[in-house]
């Protein structure tokens, strides 16, 4: 650890010639980046930290200075920031303890408090001004940078903080060393900055001697990846190195600091896998002891290190998540749900968790987490009122501030799976509002994606369909890929069809027949194929003879039906193949547990407009659910099932 003193500020005074030389070129070495103006050769990575607009060119000299002296102790003598180290500086020397310093730094909340703090103090240790270094970057930096540039950056006593750290690096301990890195990194300094390459190149030695602690070590890592990111060669280096260590000992922040290491330098193949099941296996037993933030970051790394064996941990992992979905932020519950997504995980408790939360923090809620929200839903076919009624009453409110992205993303899933809010006329004025605004802003696919699922659930955009069908748009779908697939294809089809068989009064363009289908696609409502074997036999049994019904039918309006019956003008029914005197034609829709939403009787929006358009086309449809069939035991009971169902007049009278 090393002492820092102002004893001797008197050699820095602005009345000594060397006092100016000296701070001069403490000036002209502490750089820091500017949101108007870039350094040169600056990185891609310094280049992307420049998050905060900042009015601060070069520093200035002021009249009083602060002279620090260090009196060096041992590099690999750590002291923890806050208290734990029964340490104290002694009162008579004008020191304080260091238990007492971080308590009192904590209650600070502006940099000007921690300046007059540190300016009333006679000495400190290093890990204490690198402490107050972190308190300056947590009060003072937000999402936007920071936040009193001038306040900061030209403020004698951190500018002589700046200058000791920088040219007695190599005397400062290990925490005092990369406390003061961190803190340096969030306050923006340009990583080209002479004080900076010190600080780096100082602890790239110790890391080399091996003089850092796995904590030291993941500390180091986690800097260099917030100030290089995945190109920095040391970070194999450090990976390679904590390989060697007992991972059972290591802490929840060492554990979490190597998965973000091995998400950024782990290319391809297997390289180290070995170390991955062995950190997978330990975290498995403290995943209890996890914060949200941790939480979120190994759950990514697992999704980003493609670990799909490692299931039991990413199970834990996700039921640990339930109780802390009022306290993740935007992203980090982002990662979250992309990891249910990625592993196909679902718990109903984590819904309801979101059921909780999610209509009372809409309006506060960044939108790509609640476009994210939706998208879990929609991909888990979960259809959960509480969470689309609250999205609904957020895209009402403010939609306007949206991207094209995150509208169709709020929108989409309404009719997917099939729901309209009670806020529902509301909902698609404001979509149709925004359309009307800002329709060539939206990419070809999104557009049609949106649109699509707008006549889903009975929402016609009449006024944009001739945009749609027009051969400019038709070419700007097909130029953007995948192309014309079968997917697009499909929607076109059917939107047309829609307008032909929901808005008879559609007097636009109409779509060509080189763009439709023969047949629907319906990725999300694929034929039970037990249930449909079920039924058929249930049917032999009512019918007596298998000619008497055709399974999966192709009609002449692009829909495949499930099993088809038809009936001549008496009711008799006919032999399936049978093409004249065909007076009636009973559809069977055998709609097993896929077509609908997650434990739950409502359809899907694809299933929901087939058989609304067929009932249009003049068929008779008669849904066979699976929750009506489930406690049908035997052929005889289905076959009075259907009997039932299919000809309810004739029921009772034989069977």
């Amino acid at each position: 650890m090393a002492l820092i003193s102002r004893k001797s500020f008197q050699f820095y005074s602005s009345s000594a010639p060397a006092s100016r030389s000296v701070l001069m070129t403490l000036s002209k070495r502490l750089s820091f980046i500017s949101g108007q103006r870039k350094p040169q050769n600056c990185s891609s990575v310094a280049m992307r930290m420049q998050c905060f607009k900042d009015k601060s060119q070069n520093m200035f000299c002021r009249k009083k200075h602060v002279q620090l002296r260090i009196q060096s102790l041992s590099v690999n003598e750590t002291v923890h920031l806050c208290g734990g180290t029964g340490r104290s500086l002694k009162a008579d020397n004008g020191w304080m303890d260091e238990n007492l310093f971080f308590k009192k730094l904590d209650s600070l909340c502006t940099s000007k408090e921690i300046f007059d703090f540190l300016s009333s103090l006679e000495a400190m240790s290093d890990t204490m001004a690198s402490g107050a270094l972190q308190r300056i970057s947590e009060v003072e930096v937000d999402d936007n940078g920071l936040k009193n540039p001038e306040g900061v950056l030209e403020n004698e006593v951190f500018r002589a903080l700046c200058f000791q750290f920088e040219f007695e690096s190599s005397k400062l301990s290990n925490t005092g060393l990369l406390n003061a890195l961190q803190a340096l990194i969030k306050l923006r300094i340009d990583p080209h900055s002479t004080l900076m390459t010190s600080l780096l190149s100082e602890g790239e030695e110790r890391l080399r001697k091996g003089q850092l602690t796995l904590k030291n070590v993941c500390a180091f890592g986690e800097s260099l990846l917030e100030l290089e990111g995945p190109s920095c060669a040391t970070l194999e280096q450090i990976v390679n190195h904590v390989q060697e260590k007992d991972i059972e000992k290591w802490s929840p922040r060492e554990m979490v600091m190597v998965y973000k290491m091995l998400q950024v330098t782990v290319r391809e193949g297997q390289q180290y896998q070995n170390l991955l099941n062995r950190m997978n296996s330990v975290t498995l037993t403290i995943v209890s002891q996890l914060s949200p933030k941790f939480t979120s970051i190994i759950l990514n790394s697992l999704v980003v290190l493609h670990q799909t064996q490692a299931i039991p941990l990413v199970t834990a992992l996700c039921k640990h998540s339930v109780k802390h979905i009022p306290y993740f932020t935007g992203d980090e519950l982002v990662n979250v749900l992309e990891a249910f997504l990625y592993f196909g995980h679902r718990e109903q408790i984590f819904t309801e968790a979101l059921e909780t939360h999610v209509p009372k923090s809409i309006f506060t809620m960044h939108p790509q987490t609640v476009s994210k929200v939706m998208q879990y839903c929609c991909r888990k076919m979960i259809l959960s009122k509480p969470i689309f009624d609250a999205v609904a009453e957020g895209f009402i409110s403010s939609a306007d501030r949206f991207t094209t992205d995150q509208i169709a993303q709020y929108i989409i899933p309404f009719g997917t799976l099939n729901y309209l809010p009670p806020s529902a006329s509301s909902l698609f004025r404001k979509l149709e509002t925004i359309l009307h605004t800002r329709f060539n802003h939206f990419q070809p696919r999104t557009l049609l994606n949106l649109l699509h699922s707008c006549v889903l659930i009975r929402r016609y955009p009449i006024n944009f369909l001739p945009k749609i069908f027009s051969p400019y748009f038709l070419q700007k779908l097909q130029a953007q890929p995948p192309g014309l697939d079968g997917i697009v294809t499909s929607q076109l089809t059917q939107l047309f069809l829609t307008v032909s068989l929901e808005c008879p009064f559609y007097e636009g363009p109409k779509l060509l027949p080189k763009y439709q289908v023969k047949a629907f696609l319906t990725p999300h409502s694929s034929l039970d194929v037990h249930l449909l074997k079920r039924v058929k036999t249930g049917l032999l049994h009512l019918l007596k003879k298998r000619i008497y019904f055709a399974s999966e039918v192709s009609t002449p309006y692009f829909y495949t039906v499930d099993i088809e019956i038809k009936l001549d003008e008496e009711g008799f029914v006919l032999p399936a193949a049978q093409c004249e005197e065909v007076h009636r034609r009973i559809v069977l829709c055998v709609d097993g547990q896929n077509r609908f939403c997650v434990n739950s009787h409502n359809l899907l929006g694809e299933e929901a407009i087939k058989q609304r358009h067929l009932l249009l086309l003049g068929y008779e449809v008669v849904q066979i659910p699976f929750y009506e069939t489930e406690s049908l035991q035997n052929c005889r009971k289905m076959a009075e099932y259907l009997h039932k169902k299919i000809f309810p007049h004739t029921y009772g009278l034989s069977c």
